[in-house]
């Protein structure tokens, strides 16, 4: 379980935020406002900070940017009733690690507070690792269980993506942005086909998936120990 900072204006938000990560064992402390926040996040000690994208006095990506110019890499989850594209990746490329849509069911919001806490908090291994399967940055080779990986470029990055979020739902949004460095989310299916070249790669002497669809999301790594 985690300390959790939640950074948020909207009391029936928090009301039900609290109770519920409180019920699944995790320490939370509310700020109500962006000056709040920005003080209680520099306090530092938390494992992860949900925060809100709208906020009284401090606009949350000013909190957001202003802790990661300090050097500070606590995971941050976004909130916000901001749905669009252009808003999410506004958000990521501020410094945040995920971004949920109000309204928002409180089991996902669990969910991937969870896979946040499960993540390093300075990704910079070498060798990244997630159960059976296993990437060396350096040498860029891929291996599964016992099996050499023949991976492309693109699915090196690819997959070195996936692998510092497990568990956690990556949009195709996210990767147009971070793996393709596009700076607008084209009609294309290129990322559905280079998924479906990894997943070939991956499961090619008949493993069990690691990379998994997530409906209208886009795509998850899971752990197969």
């Amino acid at each position: 379980m985690g300390r959790l900072l939640l950074v948020e204006d909207d009391d029936d938000t928090v009301e039900d935020v609290l109770g519920d990560l409180r019920r699944r064992g995790h320490e939370v402390e509310r700020a109500a406002s962006g000056p709040e926040g920005q003080e209680a996040a520099f306090r530092g000690g938390w494992h992860a900070i949900i925060l809100d994208r709208l906020l009284p006095g401090c606009d949350g990506l000013a909190v957001l940017q202003s802790l990661r110019q300090a050097g500070d890499r606590t995971p941050a989850l976004l909130l916000s009733a901001l749905s669009d594209v252009d808003e999410r990746i506004r958000g990521l490329r501020a410094g945040g690690d995920d971004y949920l849509t109000k309204p928002f069911a409180l089991g996902e919001l669990a969910a991937r507070i969870e896979a946040l806490l499960r993540r390093p908090v300075e990704a910079k291994e070498a060798i990244l690792r997630v159960g059976t399967l296993e990437l060396d940055l350096v040498a860029g080779t891929g291996r599964r269980a016992s099996r050499d990986l023949e991976l492309l470029p693109r699915e090196l990055k690819l997959l070195d993506y996936l692998m510092r979020r497990p568990g956690q739902v990556v949009t195709r949004a996210m990767l147009f942005e971070e793996v393709w460095n596009y700076r607008f989310v084209p009609k294309s299916n290129l990322i559905d086909v280079h998924v479906g070249r990894l997943r070939r790669k991956l499961e090619a002497a008949g493993e069990p998936p690691l990379i998994h669809s997530v409906r209208g999301l886009g795509f998850a790594l899971i752990s197969d120990d």
